[in-house]
C-alpha cells in the first residue's frame, strides 16, 4: 500500500476543494448578507491544512494499485464531508453543533437531501448556495472530476475510477483515455445544468433560485432554497420542468454520450435498463394517480396527476423533492414510493439507491431459477438485451444485494436503539442508504430532532449508500490490509 502517496494526493484533493469555498463566499459579497467571513476563513484553512498534508509527501510519486484506488475513494469522501462541514460550524446562522454540521455536510456531498435545517429561506443566499453546490459537485462524484485533473499532477487515474464508477461492470470506458472519458461526463453534467437552470428561469423561478435548483436537481440531491421545497413554487410548468431533467439525470450518463456521439434517440431504446427504468417509473405515476384520484385526496384529475408525476419521479429516483407533504397520503403510497428508492436510478447516473439494472439482474436470475425448478437439466443464460451475462457478474450482484441488506438491517436496528421507533428508524435509514432526503415519522419534515447520535448513524449510512456498500465494505476486510 502506498500510504505516502494517498497521503500526498488527499492534500491535493483537499487543496483542490478549497476553491468550493470561494463562490460563496462572492454570493455573500453580492446580497451582503455577513455571511461571507466564514467561507473565507474555511478557505484558508482547508488551503493550509491541504498544503500542509501534501508537502512533506510531495516527492512520493508511485503508481497506485486497485487497493489504493479503494482507500483513496473512501478518504476522499469522508475527509471532504468533514471538511465540508467547516463553513457550517464556523457559521453564524444557523447554529449547528458538530453533529449537525457534519449530518447537513455529508448530505450534500453525497447527495442524500436529508436536512437538519429549519426556516431555510430565512438562511444567508451563501449559505443556501453552498448547500447547493455540495449536492452539484457530490452528484457526479468530485473523484471523476479529479480524474480528469489529477493527471496533470502526476497520479493516474483508472484505479479511482473504478472504485467510484458505479454498475455492476466497471471496466467500461466511453473513450479510451479515463482522463477523456472524465471530461465527456463533466460536459453532460453541465450541459443539464445549464439548461435545467434556464428552463427553471424562463418557468418563472428568480436566477439565483434557478441556478440553485438546477444545481440539486441534475445532482439528483433534494436540497431546496425553502422549507416547502418545489411546493413553494406552487406551478405546474416548474414541477414537469423538475420531472423532466430528473429523468435525464436518473439515466447511465455513457448512454447520454453514446446518443450525443451516435447522434441517435434510438440508442437509448436499444438499452435493457433504460426501457426497464421508464416502465418503473410509468407504473409508478400511474399506480400513485390511481390512489390519489380514487381517495379524493386534490379536488381535480389534473391537480393528482401534477403530484403523482412529481412525487413519484423525485422519490423513486432518490431526489426527495417534495410538492406536497406525500407523508400524509394513504400510508400505502409512503411505503410503496420509500421502498421504490431502493431500486433508484440506472447505473452511471447521479440516482442513489442499488441501480435499476441491478435490480433488473435480480429479477433475471429468480426467473432463471425458477425455470431450472420445472427443467433441471436445462441450461439457461442471463441476458440483458442481446448480451449474455457471465454467471461471475450476477453473482457479484446477489453478493452486492446480501451486502446492502445487512448494512441496512444494521443501521435500522442501531437507529432504534438509540430512541427511534420503528417507522422512523426503517424510512431514516432507507433514506439515508439510498441517498433519498425525506423519511417518515420523526424525519418526516427534517432531521434536526433526532438525536445526535442517530445523525451519525446515519452519516455513515449516507456515506455506505453513496460508495455503493462495497466499496466502503471492503476497507474492513483483514485481506485488504495484507500486502
Amino acid at each position: 500500500m502506498q500510504y505516502r502517496s494517498i497521503i500526498r494526493i488527499l492534500g491535493l484533493l483537499i487543496a483542490i476543494f478549497s476553491i468550493s469555498m470561494v463562490p460563496p463566499a462572492f454570493v455573500a459579497y453580492w446580497y451582503q448578507d455577513g455571511a461571507g467571513v466564514p467561507f473565507l476563513l474555511s478557505f484558508v484553512l482547508c488551503l493550509f491544512i491541504g498544503f500542509v498534508i501534501w508537502y512533506p509527501n510531495r516527492a512520493y510519486r508511485r503508481e497506485l494499485k486497485v487497493r489504493d484506488g479503494f482507500l483513496i475513494v473512501v478518504l476522499f469522501w469522508t475527509v471532504l464531508g468533514a471538511v465540508g462541514a467547516i463553513p457550517f460550524m464556523l457559521a453564524s446562522n444557523p447554529e449547528l453543533n458538530l453533529a449537525g454540521a457534519m449530518f447537513e455536510a455529508f448530505s450534500g456531498l453525497t447527495t442524500t437531501g436529508a436536512t437538519v435545517l429549519t426556516g431555510i429561506e430565512h438562511l444567508p443566499k451563501a449559505i443556501l448556495y453552498y448547500r447547493q453546490q455540495l449536492q452539484w459537485l457530490g452528484g457526479m462524484g468530485i473523484i471523476v472530476l479529479a480524474v480528469a485533473i489529477l493527471p496533470m499532477l502526476g497520479v493516474g487515474g483508472m484505479q479511482l475510477y473504478r472504485a467510484e464508477t458505479p454498475g455492476p461492470v466497471k471496466d467500461n470506458k466511453m473513450t479510451p483515455r479515463i482522463a477523456d472519458t472524465a471530461k465527456h461526463l463533466w460536459y453532460i453534467y453541465l450541459a443539464l445544468t445549464l439548461s435545467c437552470a434556464l428552463a427553471f428561469f424562463l418557468a418563472g423561478m428568480s436566477g439565483f433560485d434557478a441556478i440553485c435548483h438546477a444545481f440539486s436537481t441534475v445532482a439528483i440531491g433534494g436540497f431546496s432554497t425553502y422549507d416547502a421545497s418545489i411546493g413553494h413554487f406552487n406551478s405546474a410548468a416548474i414541477n414537469a420542468i423538475c420531472v423532466i431533467f430528473l429523468l435525464l439525470s436518473a439515466i447511465n450518463f455513457p448512454l447520454h454520450f453514446a446518443a450525443v456521439r451516435g447522434k441517435s434517440v434510438s440508442t437509448y431504446f436499444r438499452d435493457p435498463e433504460f426501457k426497464a427504468f421508464l416502465a418503473i417509473q410509468a407504473a409508478l405515476i400511474f399506480i400513485c394517480f390511481a390512489v390519489l384520484l380514487y381517495t379524493n385526496v386534490y379536488s381535480s384529475t389534473a391537480e393528482a396527476l401534477n403530484h403523482a408525476a412529481f412525487q413519484a419521479v423525485s422519490i423513486s429516483t432518490t431526489a426527495g423533492f417534495a410538492t406536497d407533504g406525500f407523508a400524509a397520503w394513504p400510508l400505502f403510497l409512503p411505503i410503496l414510493l420509500i421502498f421504490s428508492s431502493f431500486i433508484g436510478g440506472c447505473a452511471g447516473s447521479t440516482g442513489g439507491g442499488m441501480k435499476v439494472v441491478r435490480v433488473l439482474l435480480l429479477f433475471l436470475q429468480g426467473k432463471r431459477e425458477l425455470n431450472r425448478l420445472i427443467h433441471p437439466r436445462a441450461v439457461y443464460a442471463i441476458k440483458l438485451g442481446r448480451r449474455a451475462v457471465d454467471d461471475r457478474i450476477v453473482e457479484a450482484v446477489w453478493g452486492f444485494f446480501a451486502a446492502y441488506a445487512l448494512v441496512f438491517v444494521v443501521i435500522m436496528l442501531l437507529l432504534i436503539l438509540t430512541g427511534l421507533d420503528n417507522i422512523t428508524a426503517f424510512t431514516a435509514t432507507a433514506a439515508c442508504l439510498n441517498n433519498l432526503g425525506p423519511g417518515l415519522g420523526e424525519v418526516a419534515a427534517h432531521f434536526g430532532n433526532i438525536p445526535d447520535s442517530s445523525k451519525w448513524l446515519l452519516v455513515i449510512a449516507m456515506v455506505f449508500g453513496r460508495l455503493e456498500v462495497f466499496t466502503l465494505l471492503v476497507l474492513f476486510t483483514p485481506a485488504f490490509w495484507k500486502d
